[in-house]
């Protein structure tokens, strides 16, 4: 069967990605557009099966950005209903809970409890009441270019196209989305943005990036135990002194609990889960009473950029631009970074519409990265750029940084960094503390399987495998000899599974694809590279209900 030829629309701006900052950059274009009655096409893509379908946070939402962009948000309808009320924060062992004074970023007094999906279709429905376009369910695949060199859009993926990487029956071809600005907007460890830092060196220069993998779960818990507005962090057990990570828990309206852990990917134990941590911690007895009589409805995963100040790349190349989390602008002390997402998408609107109205031929807008570092986002980045670095020498020390950095206002004469990539922090198995998990109870505590089908999971079976292996070998030459096949534990979502024969021989990788909650924390973590994750069919992938 002959693939048929891809259909081409065009735009004047193209948005990949209905996540805060790609839907605060297309509000902020319709808006200045209709206030000065230019015509000004804007199109938005997303790879979920909605708007909010794969959007995943705590999350604790401070509405300065939103403020800015709809300052009516209250009449509106904005879904921000449980206000903040109370702030605690916790030092765990493994018996006992400390209350330790709430660090003055995470105040939260005028903030609210989201839910950041709903906040993603509430703000996708303002988008096309301005007359934005919004395709949701199309993935892009691939980054076109021009003659030139510069990006002139994106290409969504084929529908319909088996595992042998033929078209079938319901072969459908991909869309060509030209634009004259292309807003990328892909979230954590977008695969297209992937590809723009390698083509652009947009990393010369700058820190690698590094992340953390959140994990999180919505529960519905006895009514005698809701305390909407109750916001609770904790450091300490289940985590060692040297590895960075924390809970949180949150209490919604509605007899709801947001409760989840996030670990930085810089750990350097192979034998470390992530998503058996934070099962572990439900079971502490200060957080535990929580659950009990209580149900889970609801399981996620995502990766979120951590590297703060340090490791943002370059933010324009000739054709497009990086907005929101791609690009890093989490303030990891406030545990935030929806605030700033949106605003970097505001700025970039902002200087977008000038460019493209002003006449200029310059395919880039240098316009964006100056007016943001005139902006509230590029000093409160600043002053925040050395805690998250301060963790590298374990929790102590790293406290005590952050005590440091808070008094002076993050004012040091110095900035520290980010030394390795995640990937290259792993030691030897062999050389690493085995860690021995207790059994999921069915009560608090659960296995992967059951935590994905809760995540709404699916992928269409027939089509190319979206985890792909640039070396077939090395899973076993490499990951499995020399570090106990990490990849088996760090996926929140059992994909990746070490297979043998009935006498224990002939160990292969399998994976299992159909169960990706698209974290990206494979691309992210696994030693060698050699993962790539891509995106799958549009509309693949988690469907968050209220995450």
């Amino acid at each position: 069967m002959e693939r048929e030829p891809r259909e081409v629309m065009e735009y004047d701006v193209l948005v990949v990605g209905a996540g805060p900052s790609g839907l605060s950059a297309a509000i902020r274009l319709k808006q200045l557009a209709n206030e000065s009655g230019k015509e000004l096409s804007v199109c938005v893509i997303e790879k979920g099966s909605e708007v909010g379908a794969h959007l995943l946070s705590g999350a604790v939402f401070e509405p300065h950005a939103l403020d800015e962009l709809i300052p009516d948000w209250r009449d509106k309808g904005a879904p921000l209903n449980t206000p903040a009320k109370e702030d605690r924060f916790l030092f765990l062992t493994e018996t006992k809970a400390f209350r330790l004074p709430t660090p003055p970023q995470m105040h939260n007094t005028g903030n609210f409890i989201i839910s950041l999906g709903n906040l993603g279709r509430w703000l996708g429905q303002q988008a096309e009441e301005l007359g934005v376009e919004i395709y949701a369910g199309f993935a892009g695949s691939e980054v076109l270019y021009d003659d030139s060199g510069a990006v002139k859009g994106v290409a969504t993926g084929d529908m319909g196209i088996g595992k042998d990487g033929q078209p079938t029956g319901n072969y459908t071809p991909g869309v060509e989305l030209h634009a004259r600005q292309t807003i990328f907007a892909e979230g954590c460890r977008g695969s297209l943005t992937k590809t723009l830092m390698a083509r652009f060196n947009l990393r010369d220069g700058v820190d690698p990036q590094t992340y953390g993998i959140g994990i999180k779960e919505l529960w519905e818990i006895d009514p005698a135990k809701a305390n909407p507005g109750l916001i609770e962090h904790t450091i300490g057990w289940p985590m060692t002194r040297k590895t960075y990570g924390g809970s949180f828990l949150y209490h919604l309206a509605d007899n709801l609990v947001s409760v989840g852990f996030v670990i930085g990917l810089d750990y350097d134990n192979p034998h470390l889960s992530p998503f058996e941590e934070f099962q572990r911690y439900k079971t502490h007895p200060a957080i535990r009473p929580t659950f009990e009589g209580g149900r889970r409805i609801a399981y996620g995963a995502r990766a979120l950029s951590e590297g703060g100040f340090q490791s943002i790349p370059k933010l324009t190349f000739p054709g497009g631009l990086l907005v929101g989390d791609t690009a890093g602008f989490l303030n990891v002390p406030k545990i935030k970074g929806n605030h700033t997402a949106m605003k970097s998408g505001i700025v970039a609107a902002e200087a977008v519409f000038e460019h493209l109205t002003n006449g200029s031929n310059d395919r880039e807008v240098p316009e964006y990265p100056a007016r943001l570092k005139q902006s509230w986002v590029w000093d409160e980045l600043h002053k925040v750029r050395n805690i998250r670095p301060g963790f590298q020498k374990g929790l102590w020390a790293g406290l005590a940084n952050a005590a440091y950095e808070t008094a002076t206002g993050g004012k040091s004469p110095w900035t520290l960094h980010h030394k390795h990539p995640d990937h290259a922090t792993l030691k030897k198995a062999s050389e690493a503390q085995p860690i021995a998990y207790p059994k999921p109870d069915g009560k608090v505590s659960f296995d992967r399987l059951s935590s994905v089908y809760l995540s709404n999971t699916n992928h269409e079976e027939d089509q190319p495998a979206h985890l792909t292996l640039k070396d077939s070998e090395t899973p076993i030459r490499v990951n499995l000899a020399l570090y106990d096949a990490p990849e088996t534990r760090y996926c929140p979502a059992g994909v990746y599974e070490i297979v043998r024969n009935e006498d224990g021989t002939n160990p292969r990788l399998q994976i299992n694809a159909q169960n990706c909650v698209h974290c990206k924390t494979c691309d992210i973590k696994d030693p060698t590279q050699n993962i790539n994750w891509v995106v799958p069919e549009g509309g693949g992938g988690p469907n968050y209900p209220g995450m």
